[in-house]
């Protein structure tokens, strides 16, 4: 079958976007308001793009045109944090998952613990292995929307945080103690299956 998605309604576009594009890194984004209040959100619309220098992407969706507190923090500090998200932590993402009002902060609903960041001022999730400063450099309200549609995010990383026992010599991941987690559809996520090598030609 074949799908145009200007004839499909928006929730069967997610369905077949979010079902086929797998597994997606969750961007589990930490952010303060101007008023001091911690925020910390999961997007499995995340990724790296590019390394020299490091940047990463993330989109925040827009339902009835409203921005997320992510968002709004975002655009009005120029700051935030990517923690990477772990076996251990899916329950915790997952609660942060939910839509509170802005005044709550995420990391006390959660029972993660917020520690400082160097560079930065929003706060970083203590338990996660693999945490990055980011600085916004660009963002993007995508267009021709139906629904409020979506506002991507770019950042720059000027700083990494890596607990020991995820790395291995020579700057590698040591995947057997990362663990971590990657968004499917639905209610589904998975964890690292069997791997396998192709060296490139």
């Amino acid at each position: 079958m074949q799908f145009d998605p200007n004839e499909l309604e928006h929730t069967a576009v997610y369905k077949l976007l979010t079902g086929s594009i797998i597994p997606r890194p969750i961007g589990w984004i930490s952010s303060v308001s101007q008023t001091g209040v911690n925020n910390l959100a999961p997007f499995s619309y995340f990724n790296a793009v590019g390394d020299d220098p490091p940047h990463v992407i993330f989109s925040t969706g827009r339902g009835n045109n409203t921005n997320k507190d992510t968002l709004n923090n975002v655009l009005a500090t120029k700051q935030f944090v990517v923690n990477m998200v772990t076996e251990e932590l899916t329950e915790q993402m997952n609660t942060t998952a939910q839509t509170v009002h802005s005044d709550i902060d995420e990391f006390e609903l959660a029972g993660v613990t917020p520690i400082a960041s160097v560079k930065i001022k929003p706060m970083r999730v203590k338990e996660s292995p693999i945490t990055f400063e980011c600085e916004l450099v660009h963002h993007y309200f995508l267009e021709g929307h139906k629904h409020g549609g979506a506002c991507v995010i770019i950042g720059r990383i000027i700083m990494m945080h890596f607990d020991d026992n995820v790395l291995l010599d020579n700057y590698k991941i040591n995947l057997e103690n990362y663990k971590p987690v990657s968004r499917l559809a639905g209610s589904n996520y998975a964890k690292i299956g069997a791997l396998f090598s192709v060296k490139r030609n």
